[in-house]
């Protein structure tokens, strides 16, 4: 393999990145460019940053290598990952908007009234944005590390560097137009070599048996119930509880806007993970030596040069390798945004200077602790996300938006047994992996901790009598009154 092309194509994305970012500090002064883009940013290029930051490389890299592992069975996670945000769309995408916040600790604390739920809330915040940034900062030194004979932190540190000075540089308004485009740029990356690779499999007479792309043993059939059922569960109501999904929200016009953004959101991360599912197949065809945990999350990177030795198959391992690059930067950004809004205003006092210094502190723990871990599956970590996303503050915004009696003692003890309940279920799911039995039980614990964390807020908050905010009515009609 070639590395010149992939790191002439990482050094291109890394300048037009670089421009699109640096370009907003001409437009980016007030406290609101930097949250929330002033609030202007209209529905379809919002869809297109939305779907650049949601499309992580546990999409990019991570998805095609589950379908090679798992076939059929790795569907469920782009099924899932798609129809969480129609549940964002029903339930949570304009009454956020029209609350008015900046943060989902803003929201949390206007709604219930009370600083100590917005310090809980705030660190979950946190928690929930570095541990989706870890898998990002490995995805990029696997990337790297596979298309060019560098140290395996390089592609982390970049990926980090590059994205603390955009953040700090433009904020909001200035990531916006970074990941609007990176989202065409990802699609681009995998729909141009998919197509390319399906015309010489059907070039030069390729016969693709379907029990070798579906085998028997892997269908319906083969599926546990329980793990099936939980992991939609998570991803479901995952989406709900990311951060960094939600601000975007907070940078439409109105809830109304909002409402379009996640319809177009929809329908743009469905033709990705459509294409992105493909190249899986194609893999189970074209390339089943690769099928091994660790280096599955690589097939995407590999897939050209099987059917193309030449020069066209360095070039489309190029706009791969610029894809996956566009995947770390895009979500990473977005992830920083959210992390420096609620650090900024929780921690320094909130001005457009401490945001920048925020963005670099936050950009600065997950680099450290992905430098001092080992990468694990690229989907499998990007999924432990959405469970503990799901299991802590998913209950809340739900309740939150919905629920007229919810009270800060309740959310304040939702997410605290939410977050140990699934804390522990993971690292008891990852001692007992190589047992049969209970240990899915805890590997896939979203069927219990999350109804855990619900029962928990509505018992807690049932029983707190003096607890409901006096103004909850007024706020609750703020938030369903529609757009005029």
């Amino acid at each position: 393999m070639n590395p010149v092309f992939d790191l002439a194509a990482v050094g291109a994305l890394v300048v037009i990145t670089a421009v699109l970012g640096f370009a907003g500090i001409r437009t980016s002064r007030t406290r609101s460019d930097f949250f929330v883009a002033s609030r202007s940013v209209g529905s379809v290029w919002n869809a297109s940053a939305i779907s650049g930051e949601y499309l992580s490389a546990g999409t990019f890299l991570g998805l095609a290598g589950l379908v090679l592992l798992s076939g059929a069975e790795g569907f469920w996670f782009p099924i899932g990952y798609a129809a969480g945000y129609l549940l964002v769309l029903l339930f949570v995408a304009a009454p956020l908007r029209r609350s008015g916040a900046y943060t989902i600790p803003d929201f949390v604390e206007a709604r219930l009234e009370s600083r100590a739920v917005r310090r809980v809330t705030s660190v979950v915040v946190l928690v929930i944005g570095w541990l989706y940034i870890v898998p990002q900062l490995h995805g990029a030194s696997l990337a790297l590390g596979v298309v060019a004979d560098v140290p395996p932190w390089v592609g982390g540190v970049v990926v980090a560097v590059l994205v603390a000075g955009i953040v700090a540089a433009g904020g909001m308004r200035a990531i916006t137009a970074v990941q609007a485009f990176q989202y065409w740029l990802k699609l681009t990356a995998l729909l141009v070599p998919a197509v390319f690779l399906l015309i010489a499999l059907a070039g030069d007479g390729t016969a693709i048996d379907p029990a070798r792309v579906f085998p028997v043993e892997s269908g319906p059939g083969a599926l546990d119930a329980y793990a099936t059922g939980s992991l939609l569960l998570a991803l479901l109501l995952g989406t709900i509880g990311l951060p960094h999904v939600l601000v975007r929200f907070y940078t439409s016009p109105d809830g109304a806007s909002a409402r379009r953004t996640t319809v177009a959101v929809i329908v743009l991360i469905g033709a990705f993970y459509a294409v992105s599912s493909t190249m899986g197949l194609i893999a189970r065809v074209v390339a089943p030596d690769l099928a091994a945990p660790g280096v599955a999350d690589t097939v995407v990177l590999a897939l050209p040069s099987r059917l193309f030795p030449g020069l066209t198959g360095q070039l489309l391992t190029a706009l791969l390798v610029a894809g996956a690059f566009a995947a770390f930067l895009a979500t990473s950004s977005g992830i920083i945004v959210s992390l420096a809004g609620v650090v900024s205003q929780d921690v320094f006092g909130g001005g457009v200077r401490s945001f920048r210094l925020s963005a670099v502190l936050c950009t600065a723990v997950p680099l450290v602790i992905a430098l001092l871990t080992q990468p694990a599956g690229l989907v499998s970590s990007v999924g432990l996300v959405f469970v503990f996303a799901a299991s802590t503050l998913s209950p809340v915004l739900l309740l939150g938006v919905w629920w007229t009696r919810l009270t800060a003692r309740g959310a304040v003890a939702g997410m605290v047994v939410g977050a140990v309940s699934c804390g522990a279920a993971l690292v008891a799911g990852a001692a007992l992996r190589d047992t049969a039995g209970g240990a899915v039980f805890f590997s896939q614990p979203a069927a219990w901790t999350i109804p855990l964390t619900t029962a928990v807020i509505v018992l807690v908050s049932l029983a707190d009598r003096g607890g409901v905010p006096l103004r909850v009515d007024r706020y609750l009609a703020r938030l369903h009154t529609p757009d005029v």
